[in-house]
């Protein structure tokens, strides 16, 4: 009889113990499910989020750029100016992946760009061989705040400007109430690598001189437009010179008696 009981009650145990697992083992795989929508769904918000993130030198286009990034960090290790950083969960970027704030850190151009070497997927393309050919941005001034637009003495950013004379040139204007001169900084998207330097050297509270991504502020004339009056258009025109319309005749060269343009219409007027 008590080996009976013994028997009844390990089973009623055993039986507890199952259904315990299963209740627990339902609720951790509901909890994961949930879990993982959740992480999905954040990943997606952040994935299309923040279009003014700067990437390191050399980054590709955008979509390319997320597709070859492997979020290892690499490049952030690399940088001796702890310019890079990994966004974090909850951030405006997708997750591990590498930016930077020009205000805080800008980028300091290095020479031999270490971040670019430490990247193992390319990411950031070993096809650039020359720092000041990066193009991580473009310098934008707002002429409200500028102080030199103002008509104050400042150019700080056209004197910090590591291409000084390139990417920033300063433009003289006569002021109309001195005769002092004004000084405009001027920016050339044809040379700015987008470094920040400038932005990080702006005494203004809040910087009069901000990097933004290309696609944000520069805009495409279209390929359908001719611009006759620039040189290269000129020469990728075809041109012959027998296409070249007949020289104009000079005054000395019309006969005597008919006017230049004179024609059968209004001969023997003169």
């Amino acid at each position: 009889m008590i080996n009976l009981c013994l028997m009844v009650r390990t089973m009623s145990e055993k039986s507890v113990t199952r259904r315990d697992f299963l209740v627990k083992a339902a609720q951790g795989t509901a909890m994961a499910a949930t879990g993982g929508l959740l992480w999905v769904y954040l990943l997606k918000q952040e994935a299309r989020a923040h279009p003014y993130a700067l990437r390191p030198p050399g980054a590709l286009d955008e979509k390319d750029f997320n597709a070859a990034c492997i979020k290892c960090g690499q490049c952030v290790n690399a940088c001796p100016f702890d310019t890079l950083k990994l966004a974090g969960s909850g951030a405006d970027l997708p997750i591990g992946m590498p930016f930077f704030i020009p205000r805080e850190i800008p980028c300091y151009l290095c020479p031999d760009i270490p971040c670019m070497k430490a990247c193992p997927t390319g990411a950031l393309s070993p096809e650039l061989k020359h720092i000041n050919d990066s193009r991580m941005g473009l310098a934008v001034i707002d002429l409200e705040n500028c102080l030199s637009w103002k008509g104050l003495r400042c150019e700080i950013c056209h004197r910090e400007c590591p291409l000084k004379g390139k990417a920033i040139t300063l433009e003289t204007h006569p002021r109309q109430i001195s005769k002092h001169a004004m000084f405009y900084p001027i920016v050339n998207s044809d040379a700015c690598t987008g470094c920040g330097i400038c932005e990080k050297a702006c005494p203004t509270t809040e910087a009069a001189i901000r990097i933004l991504p290309h696609k944000l502020v520069q805009g495409k004339i279209g390929d359908h437009y001719r611009l006759g009056w620039t040189f290269d258009t000129e020469i990728t025109q075809d041109f012959k010179p027998s296409d070249a319309p007949p020289p104009t005749p000079s005054i000395d060269a019309v006969p005597k008696g008919k006017a230049p343009g004179q024609d059968y219409l209004n001969e023997g007027e003169l």
